[in-house]
């Protein structure tokens, strides 16, 4: 397939507002109608529906990891900060780490709680308690909150502790070798899917820790999304959009993964529409496609560019789409 999108692809390009981002765009992520851009040097950039762009330094230096809950933006930095930033602009400084160590990762839960981890240790502030801590075997590699209830999955070498922080008791323990990396529950809580180090995702059922490993990637997975109801988990990592079944009991275990958007360069960021089996994946070149799951059928939805893209993000009604990519091209497609 060439550079592009095929011939006689319908384009809703046009219907994109131009962000100028400025700097390399870490994330995306929409609180309400206001989209927040996450970019890798200091600041958050809040695009309302209507008015003005605000620009926000939050941190003295690089912000490495950013989560919502659809209210807040939470962003983890290098000057060891975690900030909460709502529609409106107003900021307020929710943790210092006291080694003043990198804020690797972050994850926003249930109810306002917000987690996020440094080196070994992982946090969780929930409510107005105290926030709560706990060191893992190695550098956590992602946290990810259980959909119902403050027990929080943090993922590090070998495997992936389960953690409830206002109990008593040792977390439990889910193993498989190697690094792991970005965790999530799928939408029901049944499932927990990790990216590893290599080309390979893995995953559990759950209740019973029954092991799934899902491979056959060109690169490491970055970016992985379920679509609405948790039907399909959808992977970056390849020259298309790989779809894994999660619909029934036993997930994907014994089934073909589906494959859509074919591309000749790799898939690196994929967001899932909240209400449709739409799904959005960003490529190499700068390409943002979306497919109907059921079908296959495409819309271009931004042409390729200068760098690969980075952050995808749908608003809560699924009328929006927000992009960045590492070279700070930044839009808003319109598809209401």
């Amino acid at each position: 397939m060439a550079d592009t999108a095929p011939p006689n692809t319908p384009s809703v390009v046009e219907r994109t507002r131009v962000i100028a981002a400025g700097a390399p765009v870490v994330a995306a992520h929409f609180l309400g109608r206001t989209a927040a851009l996450v970019l890798g040097e200091e600041a958050v950039l809040l695009v309302p529906d209507k008015g003005d762009e605000q620009r926000l330094a939050l941190h003295g230096g690089g912000i490495l990891s950013a989560a919502t809950d659809g209210v807040s933006v939470i962003t983890g930095g290098d000057d060891g900060k975690v900030f909460s930033t709502d529609a409106k602009g107003e900021s307020r400084l929710m943790a210092t780490d006291a080694k003043r160590r990198w804020i690797d990762h972050v994850a926003a839960g249930p109810d306002g709680a917000v987690a996020w981890s440094a080196a070994k240790s992982a946090f969780v502030l929930a409510g107005k308690a105290e926030p709560r801590s706990i060191e893992v075997q190695s550098t956590v590699g992602g946290l990810a909150f259980a959909p119902k209830g403050v027990r929080l999955a943090i993922a590090h070498y070998n495997g992936v502790s389960m953690w409830f922080p206002n109990a008593q008791a040792a977390p439990e323990m889910l193993e498989w070798k190697g690094s792991h990396h970005d965790v999530a529950f799928s939408p029901n809580g049944q499932f927990m899917v990790t990216a590893m180090q290599e080309p390979a995702l893995h995953g559990w059922r759950v209740v019973d820790a029954k092991h799934m490993r899902m491979s056959g990637y060109s690169a490491r997975v970055r970016s992985f999304g379920w679509t609405v109801g948790g039907k399909w988990l959808a992977t970056s990592g390849s020259e298309q959009l790989i779809l894994w079944p999660f619909a029934s009991k036993d997930g994907p275990m014994g089934k073909q993964p589906r494959m859509i958007l074919p591309h000749d360069k790799r898939a690196v960021a994929v967001a899932c529409h909240p209400s449709q089996e739409i799904a959005a994946a960003g490529f190499e070149d700068g390409m943002v496609m979306l497919a109907r799951i059921d079908d296959g059928a495409e819309i271009l939805a931004k042409k390729p560019g200068t760098g690969a893209v980075s952050a995808l993000a749908w608003s809560a009604d699924g009328s929006k789409l927000a992009f960045g990519t590492e070279d700070g091209e930044a839009g808003i497609v319109d598809l209401a």
